[in-house]
């Protein structure tokens, strides 16, 4: 059974990522899974020491050092621990029966890789642990995952609001037209009003693929609206939200449009960083 995960590392987001998750996980009646990694990086398993510069032949303080990345890795174990079981109690208390807790040992992305096949959607905070109030970072390892995973992530702002509207960027192409077929299928936008965005030129040849899509969601019942905009990918569709007050951007890789082009590129970046309400990526 394919579940909903919850990616909790301890940051600002993790409370809204628990809370994302189980509103994801009521909304589509699947079980949850909280997931935490210990990166392997901060955290080793086995601690090296013994091309240590300068130590010698002291064995006495290659130990000691030993010893205390040794405990240092069991007290972020433990710390770990407590962080999944307070997400735990906090997705019970938003109504979630079937929950389920994992910790695994190693880099992030490898680590959800391995648990791929039981993922149906994986929720993530869109900042660092390292974030402020005033300086907002986002995941260092958030495009990796992006890149990396072939499942649909949410990526989610420190504060939750539930959804009540969403926006679809859309291509035309035949990959778009998988995306809007999933939407259809699931249970998440059965009673969205869902918004159809394209960026372009305001053409008649532009509008027919809209309308095919709009009969596709028309049939699952959704409340469809559509809309062409033209201009620089990251503003329009941020400027589209912000005009109709939507809470979810969803977004799909599309072959080589405009829109797969933001998605990998460099511009990413900056609409990750400023990003307010939750963004979904489909693959």
């Amino acid at each position: 059974m394919t579940h909903i995960v919850g990616c909790i590392d301890g940051s600002r987001a993790t409370a809204a990522v628990c809370d994302y998750a189980a509103w994801a996980g009521l909304r589509m009646d699947a079980p949850l899974m909280l997931f935490h990694v210990l990166d392997h990086s901060r955290y080793p398993v086995e601690p090296d020491l013994v091309g240590s510069i300068g130590l010698g032949s002291r064995e006495h303080l290659m130990e000691e050092l030993a010893e205390l990345d040794e405990k240092r890795s069991k007290l972020a174990l433990e710390q770990g621990h407590h962080l999944l079981q307070a997400a735990e109690d906090r997705v019970r208390e938003r109504g979630i029966e079937n929950v389920r807790q994992r910790q695994r040992h190693g880099d992030l992305t490898e680590s959800l890789l391995a648990i791929e096949q039981d993922t149906q959607l994986l929720v993530m905070g869109l900042h660092g642990e390292s974030s402020s109030d005033r300086d907002v970072h986002m995941g260092s390892q958030l495009e990796t995952v992006i890149r990396s995973l072939h499942r649909a992530i949410m990526l989610v702002p420190d504060d939750y609001q539930a959804p009540r509207s969403a926006m679809l960027a859309f291509d035309g192409s035949p990959t778009a037209f998988k995306g809007v077929e999933l939407l259809a299928n699931s249970p998440v936008f059965k009673d969205f009003p869902l918004h159809l965005v394209m960026i372009g030129a305001d053409t008649a040849d532009r509008w027919e693929p809209l309308k095919q899509a709009e009969k596709m969601l028309a049939a699952s019942g959704c409340d469809t609206h559509l809309a062409i905009r033209a201009g620089d990918v990251e503003k329009a569709l941020h400027g589209y939200q912000e005009e109709n007050d939507i809470d979810l951007l969803v977004m799909g890789a599309y072959g080589h449009s405009r829109i797969r082009q933001f998605l990998v590129g460099s511009t990413t970046t900056n609409m990750l960083k400023t990003a307010t309400k939750p963004l979904v990526i489909l693959r």
